[in-house]
């Protein structure tokens, strides 16, 4: 479906993996005007900013990329954390309602526990870990309090061909030690953020999500650990390193990870008629890029 011409998307975080990705996809979508914004160029955190922005863009869509996402760090650093994950997203929504764009915000898996058993749902309780699950799902309140058409797309284990990420930490460790240790006893769905930016602009394209607010879940499909991806990731480049797999209580961290985050992502599948793809074959497309 094709919008009106005039139709403005603005990226926040366009520096991060999903701006990223976002940016590298905008050219398939020539019927939208794509703003990207980095943190410099337009900190969320900066409420009179955002409001000047908006006044001066006529934004259709407004897709929040920007986060605080250094999980262990934000163990340390609770007032940062919430001040961008909460407080500015829950300005950014109300700041979309005002000027009438629909905001896409995005959102984690630390949101739960990782006490389950079964791919989480959208309606199932939360209780975060840690400081960085508290003000992503503090954010979540916020957004929906100040914009109830607001889609909160929560996902997990991301990487790309742009930014830090696991599969980046892989590959450099991979050629630098004859020998790593990675943690099975965390389980959960990887997402290639390529594939989220497409599923999202597919969304936006589709013209029906301004009566469908609310919370969505998004991975790739499949259950592995994280040594389970690491083995994959060694097969796949064909490296000579060893993968031992190691129990989380070997690896700690400040901050503590869900040891289950695998969501269920059959409300987005339903609702917006999209095809997730495997966990495997994204993987791959994101090392032949690499």
């Amino acid at each position: 479906m094709f919008l009106n011409p005039d139709t403005t998307i603005l990226v926040t975080g366009a520096n991060g993996q999903l701006g990223s990705e976002l940016r590298a996809i905008a050219p398939r979508y020539p019927q939208y005007r794509f703003l990207f914004s980095s943190r410099n160029e337009l900190p969320i955190d900066d409420p009179a900013a955002m409001e000047k922005y908006f006044s001066s863009n006529r934004i259709s869509y407004c897709v929040n990329c920007a986060a605080y996402t250094a999980v262990d760090k934000a163990e340390n650093d609770k007032e940062n954390a919430f001040r961008i994950n909460a407080d500015a997203a829950g300005n950014l929504a109300r700041i979309c309602r005002l000027y009438q764009a629909q905001l896409f915000h995005i959102s984690t898996d630390y949101v739960f526990d990782g006490n389950g058993a079964e791919p989480y749902k959208e309606t199932d309780p939360t209780a975060p870990l840690g400081v960085y699950g508290a003000s992503k799902l503090q954010g979540e309140r916020l957004v929906l309090e100040n914009d109830p058409t607001a889609i909160i797309i929560r996902t997990a284990w991301v990487y790309s061909s742009f930014g830090n990420n696991f599969v980046k930490t892989m590959l450099r460790l991979m050629k630098e030690r004859d020998r790593i240790g990675v943690v099975n006893d965390q389980w959960g769905s990887p997402t290639y953020a390529a594939d989220l930016a497409a599923a999202i602009l597919q969304l936006i394209a589709s013209g029906e999500t301004k009566e469908k607010g609310g919370v969505y879940h998004y991975s790739n499909t499949g259950i592995i650990s994280w040594y389970q991806f690491a083995v994959a990731i060694k097969e796949l480049t064909g490296s000579a390193c060893t993968v031992d797999p190691i129990t989380t209580d070997q690896y700690p961290t400040p901050a503590r990870r869900p040891k289950y985050s695998v969501l269920d992502t059959k409300k987005i599948r339903d609702t917006f008629g999209i095809r997730i793809p495997d966990w495997k074959t994204s993987l791959q497309s994101c090392l032949t890029l690499l």
